[in-house]
């Protein structure tokens, strides 16, 4: 089990994804991450592993702000429970970021036909060949809608993304 949360509006986003992260912690102890766009439309992540508490640490040390984002609780499934593991996870360009909860049962097939177009991955996970596939879709032409919905798709398991 993970927890997801995410918020869009006028308020900063940091205090409210770390409160709603708050909530749901008990969903996911192995580690916590965030991901933020600020007013110049940079994204930016913080991930820290153990508990919550830890990446507000890493928050405190390198602040983020911004509108909209995304936060993660994780429990471990594939990959250890390491920082690098910690979701959010990035595509190839780094433009793509997802969060997600469940098990993609072909993930390992999926990785392997990215590599082989020239993906390059840093993590274990599961998440992270999902944002590789979703960013290969945008980089093919599509919305990012479209992208989304392909990669669900193709996707074997039970999860939610964000």
């Amino acid at each position: 089990m993970c927890g997801i949360v995410g918020y869009v509006g006028k308020k900063s986003v940091v205090p409210l994804i770390i409160e709603g992260l708050r909530k749901l912690e008990y969903r996911g102890y192995d580690s916590a991450g965030i991901a933020v766009v600020d007013s110049d439309c940079t994204l930016s992540l913080r991930r820290a592993e153990g508990k919550l508490r830890n990446l507000e640490e890493a928050i405190r040390l390198e602040p983020l702000d911004g509108n909209y984002g995304i936060g993660h609780t994780r429990w471990a499934t594939h990959g250890r429970p390491t920082e690098e593991n910690a979701h959010p996870h990035r595509d190839q360009s780094g433009r793509v970021v997802v969060v997600h909860n469940g098990i993609i049962e072909n993930y390992l097939t999926l990785k392997e036909r990215l590599i082989g177009q020239g993906h390059e991955f840093k993590t274990e996970t599961d998440t992270e060949v999902v944002a590789h596939l979703i960013g290969s879709y945008v980089d093919e032409g599509l919305s990012l809608e479209l992208a989304v919905r392909k990669t669900v798709a193709e996707l074997k398991g039970i999860f939610a993304l964000s």
